[in-house]
């Protein structure tokens, strides 16, 4: 009995093994894109929620203006007292006097037939007021991509510092391993540890630095994408973008042409409200007196016809509300034209960068091979007792140095090139 509770306390275990080293692997594993990033903080932001609200309020107001087509229906009622009425002076047979109380109900029915465009321009005007605001939100939207950038790549850049600094730290411990050895053999004194030492304590303490701020910018994007990113998780480095051309793709470019037409649908309505409108109407009606005043009692009755109707007070505005749309739209057009300028400007000034940046890889590399070669000149000249730790130190560090220069140099790049690609909105 003994030996199976053992056994199945093996098992127990062993199973226990696997699961945290699968939990382990799964966290080790991990990782995130920058693509990810741009969905989830696009599904995580509370503007996003707007574009359903406006989608409904359009519906309810086409739908409002659409039924203006359909017949519109009035009842009233009245009792009235009048203190004096219409007598005839001469009696005459059948005819009697209207009463002074007096009480009618009826029921008006008007029907739309023609109405100059109206409720067609109305219902255009609803369509382009619903885009405006769409796209401005679109706009709103659009910005939190250059956020995601900065946080992205700012995480980046302190991962490859991290594991840069994780490497110095095994170099710095290596020389200081070597010095104590020459030490003991009478070829370096403790100053030349002291040197090393202190070189190790800084970078333990950039190393430091280095995480809190990682960790920051880790909760920054956290909040950002509405998910919590935890400490081992994988920022993707993103590939480098090529483009074979540039071409300002920008949603502001939407906006503005929803706005201009938006002036332009306005500008249709003044057009229709200059033309009459013909409609027929009917009215039925329960009364005493009815029609005929002439008659005491109560009776039925009813009218029909056809009504045209012209406004004419519409044509002393009419020119001046052009003109303040005409300005209006004169003011979209520049606004236009001064971001597309603004825009250009960028462009070509993030072009320059992903330039400079790549001019300056193309000796990183032979920088870091010449910076090593002398360190280890220096390391020689250390084992010799002709150089002291000081000097040696700063031989190391500038091989840090210049490793740190083509990191930064590579995320630069990549974030210059992501830049652009924000700036012209190319779906590379």
């Amino acid at each position: 009995m003994l030996v199976i509770i053992v056994k199945k306390i093996i098992v127990m275990k062993r199973v226990v093994i696997l699961i945290l080293m699968f939990s382990c692997s799964l966290v080790a594993s991990a990782q995130i894109t920058i693509n990810d990033c741009y969905e989830k903080a696009l599904a995580n932001y509370p503007l996003i929620r707007q574009h359903g609200l406006i989608e409904k309020s359009r519906d309810y107001n086409l739908s409002n203006a659409s039924k203006g087509f359909l017949p519109q229906i009035t009842f009233s009622a009245k009792a009235t007292y009048q203190s004096e009425v219409t007598e005839i002076p001469v009696q005459m047979s059948g005819i009697t006097g209207m009463n002074k109380d007096q009480y009618a109900a009826t029921l008006d029915i008007n029907q739309v037939v023609w109405d100059g465009g109206t409720i067609r321009s109305r219902m255009e005007t609803v369509r382009a007021s619903s885009d405006v605001e769409t796209k401005a939100i679109e706009v709103d939207i659009y910005a939190i991509n250059d956020r995601v950038n900065q946080l992205f790549f700012g995480i980046l850049l302190f991962d490859a510092l991290i594991e840069l600094n994780a490497i110095f730290q095994v170099e710095l411990q290596r020389n200081f391993d070597r010095v104590q050895s020459y030490i003991q053999n009478g070829l370096a004194n403790q100053a030349d540890l002291d040197a090393i030492k202190v070189e190790q304590l800084k970078a333990i303490q950039a190393q430091s630095q280095q995480r809190h701020q990682r960790n920051a910018y880790l909760d920054m994007l956290s909040v950002m994408i509405g998910e919590t990113l935890n400490e081992n998780i994988t920022l993707v480095k993103p590939d480098e973008i090529r483009f074979l051309e540039v071409s300002n793709q920008r949603p502001e470019l939407d906006l503005f042409n929803a706005r201009i037409n938006h002036l332009e649908a306005l500008n249709n309505e003044l057009n229709v409200r200059l033309k009459p409108n013909l409609g027929l109407f009917a009215t039925g009606g329960y009364g005493n007196p009815g029609l005929n005043m002439l008659k005491s009692g109560f009776s039925a009755y009813y009218i029909v016809g056809a009504r045209l109707t012209w406004n004419f007070g519409n044509f002393y505005s009419n020119d001046n509300n052009k003109q303040l749309i005409k300005n209006n739209i004169s003011s979209v057009v520049t606004q236009r034209e001064t971001f597309l300028f603004n825009v250009n400007m960028d462009i070509s000034r993030k072009q320059r960068e992903i330039d400079k940046f790549r001019d300056k890889m193309k000796y990183d590399d032979e920088i870091v091979a010449l910076r090593t070669s002398v360190k280890q000149a220096s390391e020689a000249k250390m084992e010799n007792g002709t150089m002291s730790g000081n000097d040696l130190m700063r031989d190391v560090h500038a091989v840090e140095l210049a490793k740190q220069d083509k990191i930064l140099n590579e995320i630069e790049l990549l974030l210059a090139m992501y830049n652009l690609k924000f700036v012209t909105n190319l779906n590379n």
